[in-house]
């Protein structure tokens, strides 16, 4: 989709990140509630829907305890997280109150994600609060979520939100106007309009961490449209403080930077393969195998495995990378770890020999298998 393709974006989902909900001075971030909703209600009487993914709770949290910075432990995090969400919807639904619109708030984690029935009941859920008008705030139950089975940023859950309820466009707004070819700090630093593809160099070029209240960096950002790309999702990155920056952005303006869509997108469920599943183990592939992986989108076998790291099940999601270590790939595996330790490097034919038994000639079916 191009710049002037994004004006029939009907279902947008819009991420706004906790350095435009809690900038320096209360008051700031209080006129930016009564802005974001007021240019949302604009949108929605245009007959579009949004579904809003907030951050900020745990920025709120941490100012409404008296705390400096943000805090380290994971029991402090979600402390914050108990208080400033309170903070953050009451906020979201004085401002949207204003505009007439009612607000409902969603409380979503990796769990319920990688549940295929909650995943589905969430997405039902979301489809009714759009029927009803309603818009959704949703954000990362941090206040329970473990540390190994969370998000790590709202820019991951906003990705993750478009393959819930079917969006045309992510727009993640932040505190810079979009990504740029060196740091933007620098003299000279330009800002990159448009992007086909998010590759290594692209995001070598993003860096890494978000502010003192945020966790989430321009790698972040690029890692979240990367997914959205691939299930044919375009995502604009932009400023949220630029005065209309919705209207501006969905009239197709030069705003922010885009990140085209993949034409070769994925169905659904392999796009809930490969992004909400987190992998259990690493399987490293030789030359021959990456290229059959990449070139033919051919099903990995036990002949092009030369090594096994973790321990998982049949069934389980791993990921697949290169002799060099880059990851290429991620599926569902036929096998277990311990016997694909057995079988690798062999011939399928020697499957049922060295195992006593054949669960098929793949490690990894092409069907169960998403090349990156």
């Amino acid at each position: 989709m191009s710049r002037s393709g994004l004006a029939r974006a009907r279902r947008v989902v819009v991420k706004i990140g906790t350095s435009l909900l809690t900038p320096p001075g209360d008051a700031v971030g209080s006129r930016r509630f009564g802005s974001f909703a007021k240019q949302i209600a604009a949108e929605i009487a245009g007959r579009r829907e949004i579904v809003l993914v907030a951050s900020g709770a745990v920025g709120l949290g941490t100012r409404r305890l008296g705390l400096a910075q943000r805090p380290r432990s994971i029991p402090g995090k979600q402390a914050a997280a108990a208080v400033g969400q309170i903070d953050l919807c009451r906020r979201f639904e004085r401002a949207f109150a204003r505009e007439g619109l009612l607000v409902g708030q969603m409380l979503l984690d990796h769990a319920g994600f990688a549940d295929r029935e909650r995943f589905l009941n969430a997405r039902r859920t979301l489809a009714q609060l759009l029927a009803d008008g309603v818009v959704p705030i949703i954000n990362e139950n941090d206040s329970v979520a473990t540390e190994e089975l969370r998000f790590g940023d709202n820019d991951q859950l906003a990705a993750q939100v478009v393959n819930t309820c079917g969006a045309d466009l992510l727009i993640l707004l932040t505190d810079i106007d979009g990504l740029h070819d060196r740091d933007p700090r620098e003299p000279g630093a330009k800002r990159i309009s448009e992007v086909a593809e998010v590759s290594a160099k692209l995001l070598a070029i993003a860096g890494g961490e978000g502010s003192a209240m945020s966790t989430g960096g321009m790698r972040s950002k690029l890692l979240a449209a990367r997914a959205a790309s691939r299930f044919g999702v375009p995502t604009v990155i932009a400023d949220g403080r630029a005065r209309g920056v919705l209207r501006r952005i969905l009239e197709g303006q030069d705003v922010g930077t885009l990140v085209r869509a993949a034409t070769d997108s994925l169905s659904s469920r392999k796009h809930w393969i490969a992004f909400t599943l987190k992998p259990r183990g690493e399987l490293s592939l030789d030359a021959g195998a990456v290229r059959a992986l990449r070139e033919r989108r051919a099903s990995l076998l036990p002949a092009g495995v030369t090594r096994v790291s973790g321990r998982f099940g049949i069934g389980d999601l791993v990921a697949c990378v290169t002799p060099e270590g880059e990851e290429i790939a991620r599926g569902l595996v036929s096998y277990d770890a311990r016997e694909i330790a057995r079988i690798k490097g062999q011939k399928t034919s020697q499957i049922a020999e060295l195992l006593g038994y054949s669960n098929g000639d793949e490690v990894i079916h092409r069907d169960n298998l998403i090349v990156l």
